[in-house]
């Protein structure tokens, strides 16, 4: 008996993993509902969707978020309000500078294998506080490890025509989504088309996402 009801046990476990796998919806209708929530919140014609007490209830009993989105930690980005969007909708990693470290892909990585993620945006935004002091302090090693990990997208962007901060900004997103996309945790999905990840640069004046290619 006692064999039957851990055979039973295991076989549920493993019922549920595998249902946690399936993706909530596909990455191309996750990257619509952001955009078009994008749009919303730049129209001034917020929907404020899934932020009721039945919402709320109903995401009690777990989650399934159709996209997760690493964003900066600035207080002028959060993603549920840029991408007018409520509770249980996105999954979440927010770190100065939008950078990806270890603990932040495989949060990401919980998000795609477990909760169904199929599309991830990695989302920058201009004027960012943490690009800027990268540029400033760039040749000092005697920084913190928030500034080392930007430093990459200072070195490929200099010599660029432009605002430095800016460019700086706009290759450190290409270069943590070609980052992510090559990580152990998420690279056979993406290359299989299981798993999309784009980024965007944010505009603190407009509200506007521009999307960068691939």
């Amino acid at each position: 008996m006692l064999l039957a009801l851990a055979a039973l046990s295991i076989a549920t476990t493993r019922a549920v993993i595998a249902a946690g796998h399936e993706p909530a919806i596909s990455a191309e209708q996750g990257l619509r509902l952001l955009q078009e929530g994008n749009q919303r919140f730049v129209a001034g014609k917020l929907e404020h969707p899934n932020q009721t007490p039945a919402r709320r209830a109903e995401l009690a009993k777990g989650q399934h978020p159709f996209a997760a989105v690493l964003a900066c930690s600035d207080s002028r980005t959060p993603p549920e309000i840029i991408f007018d969007r409520g509770l249980g909708d996105i999954f979440t990693a927010r770190v100065a500078g939008n950078s990806a470290g270890q603990v932040v892909v495989e949060s990401l990585d919980y998000s795609v294998k477990h909760l169904g993620v199929r599309v991830v945006m990695v989302l920058g935004h201009r004027r960012c506080g943490a690009v800027t002091a990268a540029v400033e302090s760039y040749d000092n090693e005697n920084v913190g490890p928030m500034l080392k990990e930007l430093y990459p997208a200072v070195r490929a962007s200099r010599g660029m025509p432009g605002d430095p901060v800016e460019n700086a900004v706009r290759e450190n997103v290409k270069l943590v989504v070609k980052k992510l996309a090559a990580s152990p945790e998420l690279s056979a999905m993406v290359k299989s088309g299981e798993l999309k990840i784009v980024g965007g640069v944010y505009d603190l004046d407009t509200g506007t996402i521009e999307m960068l290619k691939d």
